[in-house]
Formats: structure tokens, sequence, C-alpha cells
């Protein structure tokens, strides 16, 4: 089966569930990432210090106290298991894009691995492996570019029409 340009060749409908189903999503994602620079948690001394507290700092804006064993399994399990659903469809939709082979196999196995450094580093970091923090950094902040990339091809193709037709 040839999935290479298939996206171009939708039902109108099936393009307008597609984009509709990107767009929300995509508000999610971005609103989660707002969240995540409320936290601090946009350099490396905000993970660690979401994380692991600060109640040792005197003088600080808001006072956190290091997540509990609870806290951090509910936050790496829900993580993981919701962001790889996000991942496989976008990324099942993305291999129906007219792209690069070896671009489009990047963008659809990254962000997994970016998932299991992003989320795996902050439970790492919370054991106390303090360097994961620019592990998490780097890898969070990869994941954030692959997914863009990923939604702005699938949202431009879906505007055009097949190749036939042109």
């Amino acid at each position: 089966m040839k999935l290479n340009g298939l996206i171009e060749t939708f039902p109108k409908e099936l393009k307008m569930l597609i984009a509709a189903f990107v767009v929300v999503l995509s508000i999610g994602f971005y609103t989660g990432l707002l969240f995540v620079n409320e936290t601090s948690s946009t350099n490396p001394n905000g993970i660690e210090e979401q994380y692991l507290g600060n109640e040792d700092i005197e003088d600080v804006k808001e006072m956190k106290f290091k997540k509990t064993e609870k806290a951090m399994l509910t936050l790496v399990h829900g993580h993981i298991l919701s962001m790889a659903i996000i991942f496989f469809l976008i990324g099942a939709i993305l291999l129906t894009t007219r792209l690069n082979y070896k671009l489009k196999v990047f963008l659809t196995v990254e962000p997994f691995i970016s998932v299991i450094l992003t989320f795996g580093g902050i439970y790492l970091l919370w054991k106390g492996h303090i360097w994961v923090k620019y592990i998490v950094m780097f890898s969070g902040t990869l994941m954030t570019v692959t997914y863009t990339a990923s939604i702005f091809i699938i949202l431009k193709q879906l505007l055009k029409t097949p190749a036939k037709l042109r």
C-alpha cells in the first residue's frame, strides 16, 4: 500500500476531520507547554526545583516541595501513556503525507524516544540523578520541535489537491 502523498487524495470530510483533530490536539499540547512555563520548568534549574523542591533556598518567590513517589509515578505514567497515543496518531497521519522518507521516519519515531527521555529523565532526576535535567530539557525541546514540524506538514498538505487533479 502506497502511503506517500495519500493525504492529498482523502475526501474533503476526512480532511476536515483530521484538520479539526490536529488543531484541537495542538491547543491541548501547547496549553501543556504554557503550564510548563508557569511552573518554571523551562530551564534546567527550574526543572530540578519543580520536582525536588526549593524549601532549602531562602527568599524564593514560590515555595515548592519535593514531589511524593505517588505524584511522580502518576505524572510519569499519565504522560507516557497519553503522549504515546498522541504521537502514534500524529505519526499515522504523517505517514500519509508526501515527504522525504528519512525525514518522515525521523518525525514519526523521534517523539517516542523523547517521551521516554523526558519523563524517564524526570523520574531519574527525582531519584537524585541531577545531571539528567539537561537531557530532560533537550528531549522536551526536541519533542516540541518534531511535534510542531509534523503538525505544520500535515495541515499544509491537507490543503493540497491530489497531484493527478492539478
